[in-house]
Formats: structure tokens, C-alpha cells, sequence
């Protein structure tokens, strides 16, 4: 009897390859396979998760036709990669940040909309729940207008990401420092909250992280049109916390993700009020993301982040690289 699961390829056996390898086996819906080059990483992947077939060869591994891949490369090869994915007529999932330049995405736009595939790319903090129901409450005016953002971020790196000075994140071309590796996040998870990023000035530095050169310290601020925002994060700090605070004419509303949970305040004079919290583990949100691919690829829903709006952020991601070094407000020009 033919299996009812979804086939899905993941490219890339590093540590978010990894996690989207087991996160996808976890849904019970997915037969997964592998692609990375690098024989140790890859048996050890496989054998760890029990894969019944892995490959050491792109091109064979797309020839092998799967349902959905995974693109969990370098982030200046993700574009290159999802082109040949989608010129195969495969639907795709793309790890953030969706490139480190604007190189061939417009290629990338043209071949999906013409194999008419479904395509998204990763900003897992959109499969929050936490984040969900706030901004349904924001976008159904319960607060009012938004008037103004604060981001604040703030993790000890080497604690999470031990091998930070032997992978991609050491190199900006290749997607690594705080802001096309950490910030982005919070950058689109903002710009979904209440709109995009329209001009920014910012300033960066490399302040702590031993054995790497590239900045571990940003701040930025920024509109979003009319809205006036902030963010400041660092990759340093003992405290593992992260918060978005929107401030609307009647009231504010602040995400969590640390916590797993957003507050509110409605009366001058209020202290925060928990609307909602959740019990989630380390995998449970890339289990969800896996789910919500896995419901795409089903007509279920759409691409929790499409190819368009991971656009938006990342030329967000390059007028911040801009403007830390000229200390110059930018423009972003808006994705049409």
C-alpha cells in the first residue's frame, strides 16, 4: 500500500537542518530525506534520525523528486539552490534570511509563479502562537492605531551556538553577524505585526564574541510609515530574552518569546495583563512550521511567510548593513 506522507527533501545537515530533519519525522506526516555533502555530518544525521536514504550529490538529490525541499544551506546560496528546485517543478521551503544580496530572486519570483509552485521561507517566530493572537488583536483594532515599536534581544550566543566560529555566521557573506542571523528575525516578525520597514539609520559593532570579527551589537531605528520603532540586540548577554512591545493610541501589546506568551494594557496607568501564555519546547515551533509547510502543501493554507514579504525583510537586512556603515538614514524600497 502506497505511503500516505509526504516526501521532503532537506538540504543541508548543519544545525537547522538538522532540526528541520527531526521536526519533520516528529509531525508524523513526512518521509524525510537528506542532502549534505559532508560525509561525517551526513551519516551521523542520518543514522541519528533513522533516514532510510540520504544523498551526497545536489542534482541527484532534486532528480529524486520529492514533494517539498528544504533549502538549509548558506544563506548566499539559497537562491541559486531554490532556482534549480523550482525550475524541477518542486515546491520549497527556504531558511531565513532568503539570500545575503537581491541577486536572482527576481529569476526565483518569475520560475515560481510560472511552474505555479508554493514557496515560503522560515521565520519560525510567525508559527508562535503567542505572536499569532497578538496580532490578530493589533489588526482587529481592539488598541487603536500603532504609533510606535521597541525591540530588545538578547542571548549568550556561544551557549546555543558553540561552533558560531566555524560556520557561516563568522562572515557576513555568507549570512552571519547579528543582523542577517538574529535581528532578521525580529525585523520581520515586526514588519508582519504592523507593516514594512520604510527607512532606518542604525549602528553595529563587534563588542564581545571571542574568535569572530563580525558585529554581535546592533541597534536601529526605524518607520514603519507613520509608525516610529526601535530594536537593539547583542549576542552576549547571560539572560536569554526577547520582547516586542507595540504601543497603539489605546493601549500596548507585548510579545514574549522567552516566555511564550504576550501581555496587554488597556488603562493609563495599568501594569501589563497576561492575555495568553504557552508550555513550548525548544522543537515545538519548527515542528509547527513543519506542520504549516505540510498544510501548503495540502491547499490547507498559504506560506506562513511568503517569498515576498522574506524580500521586504531582506532588503531591511541590507539598508541596516548600509547604514552602519555610511550613518546615513536609508530607504527601503518597497517590494512591489
Amino acid at each position: 500500500m502506497p505511503s500516505s506522507k509526504h516526501s521532503i527533501l532537506v538540504v543541508g545537515g548543519g544545525s537547522i537542518g538538522e532540526r528541520h530533519v527531526r521536526c519533520f519525522q516528529s509531525t508524523g506526516r513526512a518521509d524525510v530525506t537528506l542532502c549534505e555533502i559532508n560525509s561525517e555530518v551526513r551519516n551521523r544525521v542520518a543514522n541519528e534520525c533513522s533516514l532510510t536514504q540520504s544523498f551526497d550529490d545536489f542534482d541527484k538529490a532534486v532528480d529524486s523528486n520529492p514533494d517539498g525541499i528544504v533549502i538549509c544551506t548558506p544563506a548566499h546560496l539559497h537562491v541559486s539552490m531554490a532556482i534549480q528546485v523550482a525550475e524541477a517543478g518542486i515546491h520549497l521551503l527556504i531558511e531565513k534570511p532568503l539570500s545575503t544580496s537581491l541577486d536572482g530572486i527576481d529569476r526565483l519570483l518569475s520560475v515560481i509563479a510560472e511552474k505555479q509552485l508554493l514557496a515560503g521561507v522560515a521565520y519560525v517566530s510567525r508559527c508562535h502562537p503567542a505572536l499569532c493572537e497578538m496580532r490578530a488583536s493589533i489588526h482587529s483594532g481592539r488598541f487603536g492605531q500603532p504609533v510606535q515599536l521597541v525591540g530588545t534581544s538578547g542571548q549568550h550566543f556561544p551557549l546555543y551556538r558553540p561552533a558560531y566560529r566555524e560556520i557561516y555566521y563568522a562572515d557576513r557573506a555568507t549570512g552571519g553577524g547579528a543582523i542577517q542571523d538574529a535581528l532578521t528575525h525580529m525585523i520581520n516578525a515586526a514588519e508582519w505585526l504592523i507593516g514594512p520597514v520604510t527607512k532606518l539609520a542604525a549602528d553595529c559593532d563587534h563588542q564581545v564574541l571571542e574568535g569572530v570579527e563580525i558585529e554581535d551589537t546592533v541597534n536601529v531605528i526605524a518607520r514603519h510609515g507613520a509608525t516610529m520603532a526601535s530594536y537593539s540586540l547583542n549576542q552576549y548577554q547571560f539572560p536569554n530574552e526577547s520582547s516586542t512591545t507595540v504601543i497603539c493610541e489605546r493601549g500596548a501589546t507585548k510579545f514574549e518569546s522567552h516566555k511564550h506568551r504576550w501581555l496587554s494594557s488597556s488603562n493609563p496607568g495599568d501594569d501589563w495583563r497576561e492575555e495568553s501564555s504557552f508550555s513550548i519546547l525548544r522543537d515545538d515551533l519548527f515542528v509547527s512550521q513543519a506542520n504549516a509547510f505540510l498544510d501548503v502543501l495540502e491547499g490547507k493554507a498559504k506560506p506562513a511567510c511568503s517569498i515576498e514579504a522574506a524580500l521586504q525583510t531582506l532588503r531591511v537586512n541590507l539598508a541596516i548593513l548600509n547604514a552602519a556603515e555610511s550613518r546615513r538614514w536609508e530607504t527601503v524600497t518597497k517590494v512591489v
